[in-house]
């Protein structure tokens, strides 16, 4: 079903943008092979092209997964309308009441070093308005696996970083949330550690320390969680050969370019025609001014 869903991002990129998210968080939301697709929505597919309506689509489609992943779970949860300074992911516990904002980050297996920037721990948290806790949802293998000043921001901001393999061990386990098990244990994380960890270690990574937490919080063993892990990994080393022909067959393509070809390909990825068109709405706004 991921596959199909990647293919509706194909068909549906050229038409009216917010059509097209609402037809793909529908299948998402009917989708009977849902954890199929909660299993590869981490990883951008490198066919999808940077910066592309695809991508956008991708990213949306993502957020209709995280969306569908609290429902799962016990939660209400919705996606929030298209804003630059609000988070994506709105969730409710049904049973206990609070509420979360929620951002979903995916990533390319090609990519390379990621920054505090790539994450918007920060900016989650400021999106959290009168939410009661901010939950960010990545790729555990994406997250550093060191130092990083997103682990000082999740502490300070008091925001949840959870990963993909989280949600996928809580459904294929049956997790949701009742009266005897209140999942803000997880969520409240970041301010339960804010005091007692010192200064000199805001920075250390702290996804162990979390797993135990989010283990303990919902009845499963180390074990348990160790052999889901590893189940996803052999997932994620499939995927990984399905990329890499992907791109070797772009390699391919592009050798096969002629001249005329290339250069017109060069010129449409540096984006020079979307530039000079700038350049010259930007001039007829202060000739008008």
């Amino acid at each position: 079903m991921f596959e199909r869903l990647v293919s509706m991002i194909f068909e549906l990129a050229p038409k009216d943008f917010l059509r097209s998210v609402e037809v793909i968080a529908g299948y998402i939301d009917n989708a009977v092979d849902f954890i199929g697709i909660l299993e590869q929505i981490g990883t951008i597919p490198e066919s999808i092209e940077h910066d592309s309506t695809e991508e956008k689509l991708f990213a949306k489609a993502s957020d209709a997964v995280l969306s569908r992943a609290f429902r799962e779970i016990g939660l209400k949860s919705t996606i929030l309308p298209e804003r630059a300074d609000a988070a994506d992911v709105l969730a409710e516990s049904n049973i206990f009441g609070y509420t979360m904002v929620a951002d979903a980050k995916v990533f390319r297996m090609s990519r390379t070093a990621k920054n505090q920037k790539d994450f918007k721990v920060s900016a989650l948290s400021g999106w959290r308005k009168d939410a009661d806790y901010a939950v960010l949802c990545s790729p555990y293998f994406h997250y550093p696996r060191s130092q990083s000043q997103i682990y000082a921001q999740a502490i300070e901001y008091n925001v949840c970083l959870l990963s993909w393999e989280n949600l996928i061990f809580m459904l294929k386990n049956g997790v949701k949330e009742n009266i005897d098990l209140n999942l803000s244990f997880m969520w409240n994380y970041g301010e339960r550690i804010s005091h007692s960890i010192v200064f000199a270690d805001k920075k250390r990574c702290f996804l162990s320390d979390f797993k135990n937490v989010f283990l303990s919080t919902i009845g499963f063993s180390e074990k348990e969680y160790a052999a889901s892990v590893n189940i996803h990994k052999s997932i994620i080393l499939q995927r990984s050969l399905t990329e890499r022909i992907s791109l070797e067959n772009m390699r391919s393509t592009i050798l096969c370019y002629s001249r005329d070809q290339a250069i017109s390909e060069l010129i449409k990825a540096k984006k020079i025609d979307e530039k000079i068109k700038q350049i010259d709405q930007f001039v007829r706004g202060l000739r008008l001014d």
